[in-house]
């Protein structure tokens, strides 16, 4: 019996926090709806202008869901289904942020590693003075990607541990600290380390430790079930197919099976706003705590020693990439964006968080969503009146 009570207990304990954000009003948060109408309108026209089928509009205030909203369609091939406010995205990128880089932090928390530490200490024929918190910002050398047709060849697929000895022993584009170049393979890179320290795999690590405490329901590496049925498809294939919850990004797709610490991670709104809250709250949300708040204010500050590339350790506040932002957030929103059309900012600040999720690359990879991202910043930020 008294099992019985602790298992129920557990799963009641499971259960409230697995419950999605509550809902208030934009004025209840200090926004004016009818401002947030131009982000509408503008969203509304890029689907009229075929940059994407459909979207869906998430802004996060004060710990509660303050608009959510879609528009268009997830799917126009081989046949039209709307998009729903419940659809699952493929993140691409953001799982750089979302994923690998708190699970990186977790296990700075916990002791297992230094931000300093070289990398070459967790993969001993990893070449070059390249340290972990030059790959979580972007400042180490490796090259921006690798030719699939090429790994493939050399190494069949898929094939984890080929991508890993490419990059280890691949050559660099520039001395480590020296010159700020986005690159996939840096996180692939961090993907090994977590996996090295951790003994899981990523996708283990991060359901464990980030997704499963937080309560967000439908976000993981490779869908299934529920989830996978919400999917909104990607990029149609050579074949007539069109990706169906098989991540589009071909390096995590084709040589790491899925899972991978450049992309592969699956979400949707809601759990994203459960995730911002928490980031906004320090590290927890509803008791489950996921970082510190001291490895918050770390992971989402630029170094100092790195101001000039505008990266903190996992996320973007400055860089050529940092346009979701828009104009009017503050200097200290950062955020992060996905190649399939996706993109999330936190603004501290303000308190407050944009998560604008789109499909741009279905059916055809076509799309562009790069000034609609800072359009939909710039109105929605012009909406708020009080903080």
């Amino acid at each position: 019996m008294k099992n019985l009570i602790v298992y129920i207990g557990l799963l009641l304990s499971v259960q409230l926090v697995a419950q999605p954000l509550p809902r208030i009003t934009p004025e209840k948060a200090g926004i004016d709806s009818r401002h947030l109408q131009y982000a509408d309108e503008v969203i509304l026209q890029a689907i009229a202008s075929r940059e994407m089928p459909g979207a869906v509009l998430a802004v996060v205030s004060k710990n509660r869901m303050a608009y959510l909203k879609a528009y268009g369609n997830r799917q126009i091939y081989p046949s039209i289904l709307p998009m729903e406010v419940n659809t699952v995205f493929d993140m691409a990128s953001v799982s750089k942020s979302m994923s690998t880089a708190i699970s990186v932090m977790i296990l700075v928390e916990r002791g297992k590693l230094r931000l300093i530490d070289r990398v070459n200490i967790f993969i001993p024929e990893f070449q070059g003075n390249i340290r972990v918190i030059d790959l979580l910002t972007h400042c180490s050398g490796l090259p921006p990607y690798a030719q699939i047709d090429s790994l493939k060849a050399r190494y069949g697929f898929p094939n984890p541990e080929g991508l890993i000895n490419y990059i280890s022993t691949c050559k660099r584009d520039f001395e480590p600290r020296t010159v700020f170049q986005y690159s996939c393979l840096n996180y692939i890179t961090l993907q090994r380390i977590v996996e090295t320290v951790s003994g899981q795999s990523l996708k283990d690590f991060a359901k464990a430790n980030i997704f499963d405490v937080l309560g967000m329901k439908h976000t993981c590496y490779q869908p299934e079930g529920e989830t996978l049925e919400r999917v909104a498809p990607t990029e149609k294939q050579p074949d007539g197919s069109v990706l169906h919850g098989v991540v589009h990004d071909p390096l995590a797709r084709v040589m790491n099976g899925g899972i991978s610490g450049n992309a592969g991670v699956f979400s949707d709104a809601d759990d994203l706003a459960i995730l911002s809250v928490a980031l906004l709250n320090g590290g927890s949300y509803k008791g489950k705590r996921i970082l510190s708040p001291q490895g918050v204010r770390v992971m989402t500050a630029i170094p100092e020693s790195l101001k000039q590339f505008g990266r903190s350790p996992g996320w973007d506040l400055s860089s050529d990439y940092a346009s979701n932002k828009g104009d009017l957030f503050s200097f200290y929103a950062y955020g992060h964006t996905g190649y399939t059309g996706t993109s999330i900012v936190i603004d501290p600040e303000n308190k407050i968080a944009v998560i604008l999720l789109a499909n741009r690359v279905h059916p055809n990879d076509d799309g562009n969503m790069v000034r609609l991202r800072s359009m939909v910043a710039n109105a929605v930020a012009a909406s708020i009146r009080k903080l």
